[in-house]
């Protein structure tokens, strides 16, 4: 009898192995598998790894009840208000209209629709429902808020 067979997914947050005996057995796994499999346990992971939000962002983002407004006096483009909001929105997700809400109250008067648009050909945002409005920030998103845009205005804090 041949030996296990493995397969390696690489994901953002690390690695995904698929053991079997037979290849079918490996596609069958993989078809079961739910769609939002990978990204729920994206999101699993770095809440558990990561610092609080309301610590990573203090200084930057105000908490309301309304949703996160952008409190960061620095200088930020448009492009990094709207990923600062859909950062700390809850799962990096919400629609154009309450993110044009969200930036007024933080004093920023954007064309969000058009920002959106831009930023989904620059590859930072997706619409995970076509049939919706909501947009959240996708992985190259999360790093660019990450690793560009909060160090940035950490800076001015």
């Amino acid at each position: 009898m041949p030996g296990r067979l493995h397969i390696r997914v690489k994901a953002p947050f690390g690695e995904v192995v698929v053991e079997g005996d037979t290849a079918k057995e490996i596609l069958a796994m993989l078809r079961d598998m739910p769609p939002e499999f990978l990204v729920e346990v994206g999101d699993l992971i770095s809440s558990k790894l990561s610092p609080p939000l309301k610590t990573h962002l203090g200084g930057i983002v105000e908490f309301t009840t309304e949703g996160p407004v952008v409190t960061a006096r620095g200088k930020f483009t448009h492009y990094e208000a709207i990923g600062l909001v859909l950062y700390a929105s809850e799962n990096r997700m919400s629609t154009a209209a309450l993110i044009d809400r969200l930036l007024q109250s933080s004093g920023v008067r954007a064309m969000v629709p058009a920002r959106l648009n831009e930023m989904t050909k620059r590859g930072l945002v997706f619409k995970p429902d076509p049939g919706r409005s909501e947009f959240r920030l996708t992985a190259q998103g999360e790093k660019w808020v990450e690793g560009e845009v909060v160090p940035k205005l950490k800076e001015d804090v």
